[in-house]
């Protein structure tokens, strides 16, 4: 061995890339700077690698009914499927893969989940299908569904995709001001929607999951088109703003309450719950300001409402609220709703607590 020379390491680590990696990390790399447009080629491209074909990235349209085709080059473009009564569904309601045998192959559906937001589906033919390739599938949809998240916030592309009929103005300042529509980790899942998904006004939800409590707030603000939307907005601001600021439930409502009176004047009125659940311990604590009381949903059965004291809806200048409490056992289901259009009460958020 000449001087200066280090002696071979026999358990250095190896660094060489193989098949699986080197896939997924061209994508990576080419996916950074290219633009919205691109990403539906550069998938179908990459899947053709592990000799995959007719491929489809499938969207959950804003009636969460449908799953509909994205457009694109070397994109297999269908008839949107049932999201209640297709294989494409079932992968997407269960966050699993779907393997569909057919005579040419066997048809794979993938579900595209960022995190624990269902984005949607991947779906790919391969003549057959080992283990190898159902992790190096389940990892690239991951990736794919990063990559739309991402690029979905500065192109249409995929909104037009997901929009199945004419929107309102209102309701596109609604959809625009949602967190993602279902969040999970172990401890508790959160699940929400709007209806009617295409004429909603001044209807809307919030959530946040800040170490061990997560915040949910729902709001339903007077009157119809764009002036609820416009309160609704100043509503699910003043409480993002109030959550941020670290303070009590109580405080939040003062702070939603002084936010709605100066914009709007004494004629305008927003009714809203606000919750606070303990993940670890189960304990949840809410205010009513005007809304139907929530359901206490366990073993599947609707137990009882959670009655609690209300005071008045927001800019109403309503005394200080009473917070209410109840501990919650593992795998019950809060379901908060609105009044909804000529009486009809509309689900608006369901929580799932499995607190540790």
């Amino acid at each position: 061995m000449a001087a200066g020379e280090r002696p071979a390491d026999t358990g250095a680590v190896d660094r060489s890339e193989g098949f699986g990696e080197r896939l997924l990390g061209v994508l990576l790399d080419r996916a950074h700077e290219m633009p919205p447009q691109l990403i539906a080629p550069l998938i179908a491209e990459e899947v053709a690698r592990v000799g995959g074909r007719d491929v489809s990235i499938l969207l959950q349209d804003y009636a969460q009914l449908l799953l509909v085709p994205l457009p694109g080059r070397r994109l297999t473009v269908g008839r949107p499927e049932l999201i209640s009564d297709s294989h494409a569904g079932t992968a997407f309601l269960y966050g699993a893969p779907v393997e569909v045998p057919q005579d040419d192959g066997v048809r794979m559906y993938l579900p595209l989940l960022d995190g624990s937001d269902q984005v949607g589906v991947l779906a790919l033919t391969l003549d057959t299908v080992d283990d190898d390739d159902r992790r190096l599938l389940r990892r690239l949809a991951g990736l794919v569904a990063d990559m739309l998240v991402t690029k979905h916030s500065y192109t249409d592309q995929f909104f037009l995709a997901r929009r199945r009929e004419p929107m309102s103005l209102a309701a596109e300042i609604q959809w625009s001001l949602l967190p993602s529509l279902a969040m999970s980790v172990p401890q508790v899942a959160v699940a929400g929607i709007l209806e009617p998904a295409y004429r909603v006004a001044g209807d809307s939800f919030d959530y946040a999951l800040n170490e061990d409590i997560l915040h949910v707030a729902m709001v339903d603000a007077m009157g119809h088109g764009l002036d609820a939307a416009t309160m609704a907005t100043v509503a699910i601001g003043a409480y993002r703003h109030a959550r941020r600021a670290e303070i009590g439930l109580s405080e939040i409502y003062a702070f939603m309450d002084r936010a709605i009176a100066e914009q709007f004047g004494p004629d305008h009125f927003v009714t809203a719950q606000m919750m606070r659940l303990n993940i670890t311990t189960g304990h949840l604590q809410w205010v009513n300001a005007g809304h139907p009381a929530p359901l206490l949903i366990r073993n599947g059965q609707v137990v009882r409402q959670l009655e609690s004291p209300t005071t008045l809806p927001v800019g109403f200048g309503g005394e200080e609220p009473q917070i209410s409490g109840q501990m919650l056992q593992r795998g019950d289901r809060v379901l908060c709703q609105d009044h909804g259009g000529h009486g009809r009460r509309r689900p608006r958020a369901v929580l799932k607590s499995d607190p540790a």
